[in-house]
């Protein structure tokens, strides 16, 4: 394989190879086509329900998963199988189809990648203070994450297109993801440098918006 096409570190490479081999499952043959995840959810055994089709929450559950803390989560998968041997998935509908593209992308990699969780729990905190949907070792969640972007965005054709001298907005139009999405890649695939070169005036602008909202989170 050629490493040129590769991400340069040994883990972005690991995560990169199992992204290709989901790809490959989806039938996608050429780095720059898009993947849709809710044509893979079925192969994992995943059955997507809409937020309102869920029974047994509180109205006082209900109002806060969808008012103050809509924020806090964006997706979960129940662990107890249906009688069809499916697992249910419900997706943030405050989120928009581009956040839930990566949600529901990496609830099916966790799948694909053998994780298994161990339990559900609306209520239940993260470290951070925000909800989480299922319990999964933080290995896994890394792994899931970053294997699902790069399932949706490939790093030979993000690396094509910002030589290309596409913007953020561009590259996350074309693979119908969200612009955060994009600029995690190219962070993580340690493309920033060479996108900053073609784009310092919106990278610069990036870099006030998180440091102007890290200040505002008060962390040190």
């Amino acid at each position: 394989m050629n490493k040129a096409l590769l991400p340069p570190t040994p883990k972005g490479r690991k995560y990169e190879q199992e992204a290709r081999k989901i790809r490959s499952f989806a039938g996608l043959r050429r780095d720059d086509e898009r993947l849709d995840p809710f044509a893979l959810a079925p192969y994992a055994g995943l059955l997507v329900v809409d937020f309102s089709q869920i029974e047994g929450l509180s109205e006082q559950a209900r109002n806060h998963l969808l008012g103050e803390g809509a924020n806090d989560w964006s997706g979960g998968t129940f662990t107890r199988l249906l009688p069809n041997g499916r697992q249910l998935v419900i997706l943030n509908p405050k989120h928009g189809l581009q956040r839930h593209q990566a949600t529901l992308m990496e609830e099916v990699c966790h799948v694909f990648l053998g994780h298994k969780a161990n339990k559900l729990e609306i209520t239940k905190t993260n470290d951070q203070g925000k909800i989480v949907a299922r319990d999964y070792h933080d290995e896994d969640e890394e792994e899931a994450y970053a294997v699902g972007a790069a399932a949706l965005v490939p790093y030979a054709a993000l690396h094509r297109f910002i030589t290309m001298g596409k913007t953020t907005y561009q590259i996350a139009k074309h693979f119908g993801v969200s612009r955060p999405l994009v600029i995690y890649r190219i962070q993580i695939s340690m493309l920033w440098p060479e996108y900053k070169k073609r784009h310092s005036a919106e990278v610069e602008e990036h870099n006030q918006k998180y440091n102007q909202a890290f200040a505002k989170s008060g962390k040190t």
